[in-house]
């Protein structure tokens, strides 16, 4: 409830705030009176302007039209008693006057364009009766005696000289009437101020009451402001219990505080705990999977190995046929290992300018024999796509996968649908794409489609929804890692019985097309640059891997000299020249790519580099495109083309992808 004094200082500040805005309104009514005043005080001074213009053009009038009446009456006596030097000269003195009159009055009628039109047509009678007059008086100055009256007689009777009068009573009627509109006026807006002036009159006692009444309020402020003092050291003491009342309140809020903090950091420990299982049952998952497809292809080497053992005497064919199985498994570990390595980006890849229509017309063949025929592909490429500077080994594996994908969707019959277009996309508008120009790489399916629940784990590792045996469940996975380690994204369309569209985004580039060479060209020139008893520095920590290549390196006609260690192949170098350094890239204690920067800079002769590499840790990738590279598990084929290519490189020549280093 409100108090009395409360009421009183509302019932206060409503009188102080009416009074307030009674004077404000005052004020304003005020101004606009004021200009209203003024405004009619000019109005009625340009009607009294107007007036005296009037005035002043009816006097000019006036004047002109008695100088003509009295040039007329001087040729008069001109003609008859032809005295040149009084009468004509008044005849002459009173024309030129009258003519002088009507040019100003051209330029009193400047505001009106009636009265110019009247003016501009006086001007021309004033003319016409002028060359009528001139002709009595050419008479008269000739003292040719009655032809000079003949002249006046004639100009008299042809009727110039009322039309004259006219046009000048005319305009002083115009003029008259104009002068009468404007009194009018005049005489409204007189009593416009006049009533105007009345009310400010009334408004000035207004004003005058509402200052009384201001003082009054001020008075009773004063009042107000010494009671609310009083009330003010009363409401001290209430504060200070309030203070108090407070403080409690406050400790039992902290505690309150205290106690969901606690809660917060226990909720907190829980969801990590949640998370870390979380992370280990996908850690579980995917460990699962990776062992069960090793397991698979691990038991086809050790078979295959342990039967060719066991049938070592037995006939070379079936020997030959066991060990093929052994390289095949052992092959499909290796592609099942870079599909990882492409998914997690640590697969080094070597981009370079690429045409998309090319290469996916040059697809054709390996389409039609991947697939079968009872694929239909219906190819759409765009002649003009802009280029792009990816890995095309890498890129003709991902438009593979897909078309296999598409097959398996359509259960190996049914229409392929491949295209390239050129896109401008925003950010984010395709999964977490930069914004920028991109080519569009679509394979798309009349499969049976999608569900939306299989569709938000398509790019889950090891999740296939393919029967045991038909796919590893990596081939999406591949195509992620490959399209986001080349700046791009892949995005999924899909629709239950109407078949998947999946389309691969790589970013347009700017850089120059490099030179590339024929592989069968390359291969000639590899095998021409073969130099027998070329001396090899191998850097490899792995004892196994370490004797394998060393003995492929002896067969191959090479010097090897083999070291397990940055440190040692650093004291190794220092002690002879060697032509050829072959390092693997993840070494303890130093890296590959530091060793070579480090003997590039201490070493006074030149060398040729190759990396060999079976996995490649963050930050690496660049140093490794400037050199060539081997990647494990290779064969004794591979090796001896890598080396071939590393030894024909000049220094700084952009590597080639030859086999060897896509292999």
């Amino acid at each position: 409830m409100i108090g009395d004094g409360d009421e009183d200082e509302v019932r206060f500040d409503w009188r102080r705030g009416g009074a307030a805005a009674a004077g404000l309104v005052a004020a304003l009514i005020l101004v606009v009176m004021v200009f209203m005043v003024k405004f009619a005080n000019d109005a009625r001074e340009q009607a009294l302007d107007a007036e005296r213009h009037t005035y002043e053009v009816s006097l000019v009038v006036r004047n002109a039209s008695a100088n003509v009446a009295r040039a007329e009456a001087a040729l008069a006596r001109f003609v008859l008693d032809e005295d040149e030097k009084h009468s004509g000269n008044i005849y002459s003195n009173d024309w030129q006057l009258a003519g002088f009159e009507i040019d100003q009055l051209r330029d009193l009628m400047r505001g009106s364009p009636d009265q110019q039109r009247r003016v501009a047509e006086l001007k021309q009678l004033y003319a016409k009766r002028g060359q009528e007059l001139s002709l009595a008086a050419q008479a008269a100055v000739l003292k040719q005696g009655d032809v000079g009256i003949r002249y006046y007689y004639q100009a008299v009777t042809q009727g110039s000289g009322d039309a004259l009068n006219k046009k000048l009573e005319e305009i002083i009627q115009a003029e008259r009437a104009s002068m009468q509109t404007r009194f009018e006026q005049s005489q409204i807006f007189s009593d416009q101020a006049d009533e105007f002036t009345n009310y400010l009159s009334w408004l000035g006692i207004i004003v005058g009451l509402g200052a009384i009444f201001l003082g009054v309020v001020s008075v009773q402020a004063l009042r107000q402001n010494a009671l609310a003092r009083k009330q003010a050291d009363s409401e001290s003491e209430r504060a200070e219990s309030l203070e108090l009342a407070v403080r409690q309140r406050t400790q039992e809020l902290w505690e309150a505080n205290q106690a969901l903090k606690a809660e917060a950091m226990e909720r907190e420990a829980a969801e990590a705990q949640l998370r870390q299982v979380q992370k280990m049952e996908a850690v579980g998952q995917l460990t699962g999977g990776i062992a069960h497809d090793f397991n698979n292809m691990l038991a086809v080497v050790v078979g295959g190995i342990d039967l060719a053992l066991r049938r070592l005497n037995g006939p070379r064919r079936e020997v030959s046929m066991h060990l093929n199985n052994a390289m095949e498994g052992a092959t499909r570990a290796a592609a099942l290992t870079r599909r990882l390595l492409s998914f997690a980006r640590s697969e080094p890849l070597l981009p370079e300018r690429v045409d998309s229509t090319e290469l996916i017309a040059g697809m054709s063949d390996l389409l039609d024999r991947t697939l079968g025929e009872r694929i239909r592909i219906d190819v759409d490429l765009d002649p003009d796509a802009w280029p792009i500077y990816v890995d095309p080994h890498q890129l003709e594996n991902a438009i593979v996968n897909l078309a296999v994908n598409a097959r398996d969707a359509m259960e190996g019959e049914g229409l392929m649908r491949i295209s390239t277009k050129d896109v401008r996309l925003a950010a984010n508008e395709v999964g977490d794409i930069r914004g920028g120009d991109y080519v569009k790489i679509s394979v798309t399916d009349t499969g049976c489609g999608m569900a939306p629940d299989v569709l938000e784990r398509a790019f889950e590792p090891f999740f296939t929804t393919k029967p045991v045996g038909k796919g590893t469940g990596l081939g999406l996975s591949q195509i992620f890692g490959f399209a986001h380690q080349s700046g791009g994204e892949v995005g999924i369309e899909s629709q239950l019985g109407r078949g998947t569209t999946v389309s691969i985004y790589l970013p347009r580039t700017t850089k120059a097309a490099d030179v590339r060479v024929h592989p069968a060209v390359q291969r000639r020139e590899d095998a021409d640059v073969h130099v027998a008893g070329a001396r090899i520095l191998l850097v490899e920590d792995d004892p196994r891997v370490r004797t394998a290549t060393v003995g492929a390196l002896e067969d191959l006609d090479y010097e090897p000299v083999a070291c397990a260690s940055g440190a040692e192949a650093i004291e190794r170098f220092g002690a002879q020249e060697f032509d050829l350094v072959i390092s693997d890239v993840i070494m303890p204690e130093m890296t590959g790519p530091e060793l070579i920067r480090h003997l590039k800079a201490t070493s006074p002769h030149d060398f040729a580099v190759l990396f060999v590499t079976g996995y490649v840790g963050e930050g690496e990738s660049d140093d490794l495109r400037s050199h060539e590279l081997l990647r494990k598990p290779f064969t004794v084929g591979a090796l001896a083309s890598a080396v071939a290519a590393a030894l024909a490189r000049t220094p700084g020549e952009t590597p080639r992808a030859s086999a060897a280093a896509k292999g």
